[in-house]
């Protein structure tokens, strides 16, 4: 009986055709309502007084139904989850993230290695000219102006990536 009121809020074109279900007491116990006085009274719940109340059912809450301090406690971590994410243990946790920690440093390395690359045949804004580029100078002015760009957009996603590795928690240990 204490979520039959879930179903009874659950749409106001029932309680407006049944008018007396419309009647009944109604009390809210935080995110929870019911009209069960008994419950009611157990949980310190407060009654709902004024216009009509609509309760669209969502998801239920981890800890499912004992009502036990465990479950309770338990629902601070469940918060920060998005919901209908299923629960990772610690030891799958840290090896996702020692999993992402090493793709992140594996994309690290390729992009500094390109970095390299790239200042080298950059020359300090001074590559050597290729082809037809010593007759047509805004042609090679032009490559020029590439290559820098490419520069700072690696030089971009190197930052990236370093923030990205940053976010993650600690070192992972050596198994």
């Amino acid at each position: 009986m204490k979520t039959a009121s879930l179903i009874f809020l659950a749409a106001a074109s029932v309680a407006a055709a049944v008018p007396a279900l419309a009647q009944e007491r109604v009390w809210r116990c935080g995110n929870e309502y019911t009209n069960n006085a008994t419950v009611a009274q157990q949980k310190g719940c407060k009654i709902m007084e004024g216009g009509n109340v609509t309760v669209v059912q969502g998801t239920k809450p981890s800890g499912g139904g004992g009502g036990s301090a465990s479950s309770s406690g338990s629902g601070g971590s469940a918060a920060r989850a998005p919901a209908g994410s299923p629960r990772v243990e610690g030891v799958d946790q840290r090896a996702r993230d020692g999993e992402a920690r090493s793709v992140l440093e594996a994309e690290l390395r390729k992009a500094e290695a390109r970095q390299t690359e790239l200042k080298k045949e950059y020359n300090n804004g001074e590559p050597e000219k290729q082809g037809s580029e010593g007759r047509n100078y805004q042609k090679y002015l032009d490559r020029v102006a590439e290559m820098k760009a490419e520069l700072a957009r690696n030089e971009s996603d190197i930052a990236g990536i370093r923030r990205e590795i940053g976010r993650l928690p600690g070192k992972p240990q050596a198994q």
